[in-house]
């Protein structure tokens, strides 16, 4: 694709960045047919093709987004299909990323989106502040009829039924291995994680340690920035990632780190990514890109350490592929591979590379394409007869679970107890 940028644009690191990418766009339209946006809404402009154009043309004019614009990247998942698809390689993650940061600054919404999106960066981020509204949100659920925005309602509609009591293996510690020490590895606890499902981190601890890693919580970790950062909250995104930096690094210069561990995969992509986020800030930069290197996620991690073959257990597992894990991260076969060792079997449903509709707050701010994508991929689930259904990521497995009587576990709680672990809280009775 031809570009226009003048040399003073292409000063500006992010527009040099965009350039490169859309320079590498040859027009081919393959996205097209992997898209969940499009394949729901059938027009060009919520297609990854028809976003590039966008989004070109609004940074080669260097003018304010408009109404237009801002309405069709808002309408991107950010699930990286097109990514995947790609025969050019476009990585789309950095232009789309870039582009919602220049909204942000140059786009005024409207006073109740400004609204809605501040309160879910300020809230969702913090484990506390996230239990206390998912807990207002049960009281207020019997009134949501009275709600007219769609957006509040799904915001309700979001809170699970029980609020489990914080984890105190989510406090800063070090848990030893079991038996002789193979790795020292840190686990990222991530934030709505630890208010929404507290199964998750436990199992990950007991897993890792019955392997033979050490596990250490590190002081200071918080949210990785991914959930801002995806809303284009450049400066509030790189605050929070940069705080989790230095906690990874305290603890690599301390005592040494082979991996960073994560077990939501949203996460994980975003943090790989830290030593982009941070390639022109001199004082973050080289330790930006060290954690970026150790991060991994649990399967990934799993599958290089090895997991003892396990006797058939007579349960069939649907395996759900987290966007950002088959896409964002490219790991496509450990999660099934590890559950197939375990001794499950395990089934995939049809157009497995399509998003399930959460994406980060996608299913708050877009609920009705969210829904519709929720509906789709729950019907190609529950097609294949599963008694339980897994993934690698907390969002997805609420936006499933609140669509199937199917229980929804993650991958790691299944592994878990398939070596030792308590059977997940979910299939007990």
């Amino acid at each position: 694709m031809q570009t226009t940028f003048t040399p003073e644009q292409l000063t500006d690191p992010g527009i040099a960045r965009a350039n490169q990418i859309l320079r590498s766009c040859v027009h081919c339209g393959f996205c097209t047919a992997t898209c969940p946006t499009y394949q729901v809404l059938g027009d060009e402009l919520d297609s990854p093709r028809g976003r590039i154009y966008l989004i070109k043309d609004m940074l080669e004019q260097g003018r304010p987004a408009d109404e237009k614009t801002v309405k069709h990247i808002d309408r991107c998942l950010s699930c990286l299909a097109c990514m995947t698809t790609c025969p050019s390689g476009v990585h789309y993650m950095h232009l789309v990323d870039h582009a919602r940061a220049h909204i942000e600054k140059t786009y005024r919404r409207p006073f109740m989106d400004r609204m809605l999106r501040a309160v879910l960066a300020r809230v969702i981020p913090y484990p506390g502040r996230f239990r206390l509204a998912l807990l207002a949100a049960k009281f207020g659920r019997p009134f949501a009829w009275l709600i007219p925005d769609a957006r509040l309602k799904a915001m309700l509609a979001m809170a699970p039924k029980t609020i489990p009591p914080v984890s105190r293996n989510d406090d800063p510690q070090v848990f030893p291995a079991q038996g002789e020490r193979k790795l020292r590895v840190a686990l990222m606890t991530g934030c709505a994680q630890k208010a929404l499902n507290t199964d998750i981190n436990d199992a990950t601890i007991r897993l890792l340690r019955r392997l033979g890693c050490e596990v250490v919580i590190a002081k200071g970790q918080g949210c990785c920035g991914a959930l801002t950062h995806h809303m284009g909250k450049e400066d509030l995104s790189h605050a929070h990632a940069a705080a989790t930096i230095r906690a990874f690094m305290a603890e690599q210069r301390a005592g040494g780190l082979d991996a960073i561990v994560i077990n939501t995969s949203g996460c994980g992509t975003t943090v790989k990514d830290y030593g982009h986020m941070f390639r022109t800030d001199p004082a973050l930069a080289e330790d930006a890109a060290t954690v970026a290197g150790l991060a991994k996620d649990v399967s990934e991690l799993l599958a290089k350490i090895g997991l003892p073959e396990g006797a058939p257990k007579g349960l069939r597992v649907a395996y759900h592929a987290a966007c950002s894990l088959q896409h964002g991260q490219q790991i496509k076969s450990a999660p099934k591979d590890l559950l197939k060792r375990a001794g499950f079997e395990v089934v995939e449903p049809a157009d497995s590379h399509l998003c399930c509709g959460s994406a980060g707050t996608y299913n708050l701010l877009q609920p009705e394409i969210s829904a519709d994508l929720k509906r789709r991929k729950v019907a190609t689930l529950e097609e294949k007869s599963p008694q339980v259904i897994a993934a690698g990521n907390i969002g997805c497995m609420m936006q499933i679970g609140s669509g199937t009587a199917i229980p929804v576990v993650h991958t790691v709680e299944l592994l878990d107890w398939a070596t030792g672990g308590p059977q997940p809280r979910s299939l007990q009775g």
